[in-house]
């Protein structure tokens, strides 16, 4: 990351000071979480089934094209997500 210019930025613990750009991350957490929360639960992504790095990365992008246009179709149609939430 650092050859390409990049730095990670991650809450820090709570004994210890903050880090740098630690306070970018706390207005954003609460969608962080909920992205997180919609790859692990609707998509199960926990049990993907791949073998190889390749293969995670391949059925991650599939399920989450799956989901958005699940959800560009459903606008389309202005109907809610909520029968796809199981």
């Amino acid at each position: 990351m650092a050859e390409h210019g990049l730095t990670l930025i991650r809450p820090g613990y709570r004994n210890l000071k903050a880090r740098p750009g630690e306070h970018l991350l706390k207005p954003i957490r609460q969608l962080i979480e909920s992205v997180n929360d919609t790859l692990k639960g609707q998509l199960d992504l926990e049990r993907h089934g791949a073998r190889t790095p390749a293969g995670v990365l391949a059925r991650v992008g599939q399920h989450i094209l799956a989901l958005t246009a699940a959800i560009w179709h459903n606008r389309t149609l202005s109907r809610s997500l909520i029968a796809y939430d199981h």
